[in-house]
């Protein structure tokens, strides 16, 4: 006996459902190299079935991680808006160590440079960083010499705590990311010059 196509469109929505959780849990434990075949099997799916699902890493990642996308590009548009530009700057470096910390998955979903991903989002938050930034500065709150750039050593430092139980994680980051905003105030001692550092570096 078969199942009717509303059985079946059912199922189909169950097993598309169980696999981006499985696929989340994944990544976020072992990072964006986990085998497809892997997540294939902890949902309970034929490999086939996952690839008729999702034709490749890609989009199973983009889908996996669209909520997050859109936390995140949320994250940069409130600290855009926030009256006080340094306390949207540092809102933005708490909540963004904050995403890293808890979920490895996302932060290199966040990085990664897939072709065909969300690269129209990463470079529209990575100009309103830019913007956030700038306006920090103006209001002379954040050091002068500053870079954008600078966010990716943020984000290189607070990758240790990936794999730290997340109790411990979220504490730990908070911890590093208060020594870090009062490194970036206005009125101490100049640093060496910045390194354009790539984003993409976080994942080495």
């Amino acid at each position: 006996m078969t199942a009717g196509p509303s059985q079946m469109r059912a199922d189909a929505r169950e097993n598309r459902a169980r696999v981006l959780a499985v696929a989340r849990e994944l990544f976020a434990e072992r990072g964006l190299e986990v085998p497809m075949a892997a997540i294939a099997r902890r949902a309970g799916v034929g490999v086939a079935t996952l690839y008729r699902r999702f034709p490749t890493k890609e989009a199973l990642v983009l889908e996996a991680f669209t909520e997050q996308f859109d936390v995140c590009q949320a994250v940069f548009e409130e600290a855009l808006i926030d009256p006080d530009p340094w306390r949207g700057f540092c809102t933005m470096i708490e909540k963004v160590c904050l995403l890293q910390a808890t979920d490895r998955g996302f932060t290199a979903a966040f990085v990664a440079s897939f072709p065909d991903m969300h690269s129209e989002v990463r470079d529209r938050t990575w100009q309103g960083f830019a913007a956030l930034v700038q306006r920090a500065k103006d209001s002379g709150q954040l050091r002068a010499d500053f870079s954008p750039h600078d966010l990716t050593l943020v984000l290189l430092a607070n990758s240790g705590l990936a794999g730290v139980p997340v109790e411990v994680a979220v504490a730990a980051s908070q911890r590093l990311v208060a020594y870090l905003l009062e490194a970036f105030r206005a009125g101490t001692s100049s640093l060496p010059p910045p390194v354009p550092l790539s984003l993409d570096l976080v994942l080495s």
